[in-house]
C-alpha cells in the first residue's frame, strides 16, 4: 500500500512539473515566432537572400570562374580542361559534372529553342565525340532536363531518360575507371525502375571504382526509399551499413540523416517528429562527419546543408548558426533544392534561426566569440 502511495504522489507531482516544462517550451516557440520577422541575418555577415547562389552547395571558384566564361564566350574548351584536370573518382569531378550540366539546363530554360541555350554544350558533344568529360556533362544534361521537364511516367520521361542511359554508356567507354558514368544511370536506374538485380550489378560498377564515394551513395541512396523503389527500412539498412563501413574521415556516417529526411512526412511538420532516438543519432552521426571530414571535400556543405534543417527544428539553435556561418552563400544542395525558391526555403530557416538564437540570449558578438 505505501508503493501504490509513493506511486500516486509521484504522478501528482510529475504532472504539473511536465505541463510546466511543455509551457515553457510552447512560449519558447511563439517568442522566436514572434521575432522571426525582426531578425537580421545580414549582423551576422550573412548573404542577403537575392545575392544567395542556387547553382552549387558550397564555393568551386574554379568552376563557377569556367562557367562564366564559357557562357560568357560560348566556347566550350575552358569546361573541357577543367574537367580534365579533375582526378576521375574525386567527390570534385562528380560535382563538376553536375555544375556544368546544370548550367545548361538553366540556360535552356531562360533561353528555349536550338541555338540559344546550352548551344556550347551541344557544340562540345559535336565536337569533341572522344571526350569522356564531353559525354558525361550531356547525359547528366539529359537526365536533369528529364526530371526538369518531363512527368516521371510519361512517354517523354522515358525517351529522354533512354538516351541518358546511352550517353553514359559512351562515356564509360571512353573513361573504363570513372564512376561518373555508372553515377549518372543511377538516377536513370531510379527513373525507369530497374529492378533489384539489375541496379545491384550498377550499384557494383560504382563500388568497384569508388567504394566510399559520398555522392555516388546519396545518388543510390533515393532508389532504395519508399518514394521509389524500396522502403524506409531498405534506406536506413542501406545507409546504416555504408556508414558503418566507412573509413575515417569519410561523409559516409552522415548517410543516415539523409535516410532519415527522405521519410519525413512533408507537410505539417512539427517539432515532435525531430525528438526520436533515430534523428538524434542520425544528427550526430553527421555532426561527427563533418567534424571529421578534410575542410575541402566538396561533400562537406551538402551535409551542413541538411544540418541546418535539422537543428533549426530541433530548436538547437547555435548549433545552426554554428553551420550557417560555414555554408551561407551557396544554397544549391537538399532539403533546399526540393523547393520551388531554394532560396527562399534556406532564407527562412536561416531567419527562423537567427531568431531562436538571439530569443535564447544569443548575439553576433557572443556567436563569434
Amino acid at each position: 500500500m505505501d508503493v501504490l502511495w509513493f506511486v500516486f504522489a509521484f504522478v501528482l507531482l510529475a504532472a504539473p512539473v511536465g505541463l510546466l516544462m511543455r509551457l515553457r517550451r510552447v512560449a519558447a516557440s511563439e517568442a522566436v515566432r514572434g521575432s522571426v520577422e525582426s531578425a537580421d541575418p545580414e549582423a551576422y555577415g550573412f548573404v542577403p537572400r537575392e545575392e544567395l547562389d542556387v547553382r552549387l552547395p558550397g564555393p568551386d571558384e574554379d568552376l563557377l570562374h569556367v562557367i562564366d566564361v564559357v557562357q560568357g564566350t560560348r566556347r566550350w574548351q575552358p569546361a573541357a580542361r577543367l574537367l580534365a584536370g579533375t582526378p576521375e573518382r574525386g567527390e570534385a569531378r562528380w560535382q563538376r559534372v553536375q555544375g556544368f550540366a546544370g548550367a545548361a539546363c538553366l540556360e535552356l530554360t531562360a533561353r528555349p529553342g536550338r541555338g540559344a541555350g546550352a548551344d556550347w554544350l551541344r557544340e562540345w558533344r559535336a565536337d569533341a565525340p572522344d571526350d569522356a568529360g564531353a559525354a558525361e556533362v550531356f547525359a547528366e544534361f539529359l537526365v536533369q532536363q528529364a526530371w526538369r521537364t518531363a512527368r516521371p511516367g510519361t512517354d517523354e520521361f522515358r525517351i529522354i531518360l533512354e538516351e541518358a542511359r546511352t550517353v553514359s554508356e559512351e562515356a564509360a567507354m571512353l573513361a573504363p575507371r570513372d564512376p561518373v558514368p555508372y553515377m549518372i544511370e543511377l538516377a536513370v536506374a531510379r527513373g525507369l525502375g530497374y529492378g533489384r538485380e539489375r541496379f545491384e550489378r550498377l550499384w557494383a560498377e560504382v563500388v568497384d571504382r569508388a567504394p566510399a564515394h559520398m555522392g555516388a551513395h546519396l545518388a543510390a541512396l533515393r532508389y532504395f526509399t519508399a518514394r521509389w523503389h524500396g522502403s524506409r527500412k531498405d534506406a536506413v539498412a542501406f545507409a546504416t551499413a555504408a556508414a558503418a563501413r566507412a573509413p575515417r574521415g569519410s561523409l559516409l556516417a552522415a548517410l543516415p540523416l539523409f535516410a532519415v529526411y527522405e521519410h519525413l512526412p512533408r507537410p505539417g511538420l512539427g517539432r515532435s517528429r525531430y525528438r526520436g532516438e533515430a534523428v538524434r543519432r542520425a544528427v550526430a552521426g553527421a555532426v561527427f562527419a563533418v567534424r571529421e571530414a578534410a575542410a575541402d571535400d566538396p561533400v562537406v556543405p551538402h551535409v551542413r546543408h541538411l544540418l541546418v534543417l535539422f537543428l533549426v527544428r530541433m530548436s538547437r539553435w547555435r548549433e545552426a548558426m554554428e553551420q550557417l556561418l560555414l555554408v551561407d552563400g551557396h544554397v544549391g544542395a537538399v532539403p533546399w533544392t526540393y523547393a520551388r525558391d531554394p532560396a527562399a526555403a534556406y532564407a527562412a530557416h536561416r531567419a527562423r534561426a537567427v531568431a531562436g538564437y538571439e530569443a535564447s540570449g544569443g548575439s553576433p558578438a557572443t556567436l563569434r566569440g
